[in-house]
């Protein structure tokens, strides 16, 4: 089996609620994030074969497959897929594994991972609707995912 490794490492400056931040879109702010990352690591962003984003709340700006939505913003080529995940808590953490293990199996060379979220903009529990009654009969709260 191969090995993944970590050749480039980016983020966005870590925020408060209603702070510095609360005017850039989620989706703009990854879209910084992956253009960075390709600039910095000196990859061409066709080389990318696969870009996976975790996010909690995908609703709003935060919608419509972010993953995939976000390498656009960031002028990746329409042929570079992307997709999101919601592990709750670990989805960023789950982006990451499912790209580590693309890249082991050999069914990609190049990918990307990370997260997103601006709960200035999308309020965690936006997407919540109502949660079934037997679910609550069982569970106080539900779990987050790791």
């Amino acid at each position: 089996m191969r090995e993944a490794v970590i050749v480039g490492a980016v983020r966005t400056p870590i925020g408060k609620r209603g702070g510095a931040l609360k005017d850039w879109r989620p989706d703009d702010l990854a879209a910084f994030a992956l253009r960075s990352l390709v600039d910095r690591a000196g990859i061409e962003p066709k080389l990318v074969e696969d870009v996976i984003l975790g996010c909690v709340t995908q609703v709003d700006e935060q919608g419509l497959n972010i993953g995939r939505l976000a390498p656009l913003i960031a002028g990746f080529p329409e042929s570079v897929p992307g997709t999101s995940v919601n592990r709750m808590c670990a989805s960023g953490l789950q982006a990451f594994n499912f790209a580590s293990m693309e890249i082991m199996t050999g069914q990609a060379d190049v990918a990307i991972a990370g997260g997103v979220e601006s709960m200035s903009r999308v309020p965690l529990g936006s997407d919540a609707g109502a949660l079934s009654p037997k679910l609550l009969e069982k569970y106080e709260i539900v779990q987050q995912g790791i």
